[in-house]
């Protein structure tokens, strides 16, 4: 609790220091949005070069099998040649090139010294939420639909999540998201604690509906 007081402190000053409101992120903040985000982004990367190999093996009458197909169960071309893997008319990848690259841009900037005002964090907040609820769904299709898994997609639903818990955390703490006290405490306690249970129902769902298989 006593490394909370400074950064709320900080946060109540920002509008006498000269910043116009502006507020600061703590560095260990700035390094998980761009590992996060380069997780996401390598992800991206990849099923993107995996996808352009299919498309190129299909003109040509060949069969190409992305490295990250395993076994029957962990099969990513099963994934990314799903009509879930373009839910917006376009490859998913693509999305995530683009948003990942802007949260590195922001994480850097942080690291830089950069100050942004509450209208900015809220936005950040709002593309992480979409970025969850995106993944939670391409999580049910891909478990329950699909019945494949694809194992960048899950490093991208991780990094996802820990950047908006963390990013949740960084409001809270700034007051900029209204919660009671109880609540906000607890977060700001163990801001580690919400993104680790979701990863590990994540995984519990993971185990459970291929359960036959992983224990055969």
């Amino acid at each position: 609790m006593t490394t909370t007081a400074p950064s709320e402190s900080s946060a109540g000053s920002s509008l006498d220091d000269g910043s116009g409101g502006a507020v600061p992120a703590t560095r260990p903040f700035a390094w998980l949005l761009i590992i996060t985000a380069a997780a996401g982004l390598l992800s991206a990367w990849m099923i993107t070069l995996d996808k352009f190999r299919l498309m190129q093996a299909e003109l040509v009458g060949e069969v190409h099998t992305p490295g990250c197909s395993l076994n029957p169960i962990v099969a990513c071309k099963g994934v990314m040649e799903s009509d879930q893997a373009e839910a917006f008319g376009f490859p998913n990848p693509m999305l995530g090139m683009v948003t990942f690259a802007v949260v590195v841009a922001i994480g850097v900037g942080v690291l830089a010294g950069a100050r942004y005002r509450r209208w900015f964090w809220l936005g950040l907040q709002a593309g992480t939420l979409f970025g969850v609820v995106f993944c939670t769904w391409l999580m049910y299709q891909s478990l329950y639909e699909i019945g494949l898994l694809c194992l960048w997609c899950t490093l991208t639903w991780v990094a996802t999540l820990f950047m908006f818990w963390f990013t949740l955390a960084h409001n809270l703490r700034h007051r900029f998201i209204p919660a009671p006290e109880s609540v906000r405490s607890i977060v700001l306690e163990f801001p580690w604690m919400l993104p680790v249970l979701h990863t590990g129902i994540i995984g519990l769902l993971i185990l459970t509906n291929w359960w036959d298989f992983w224990t055969s």
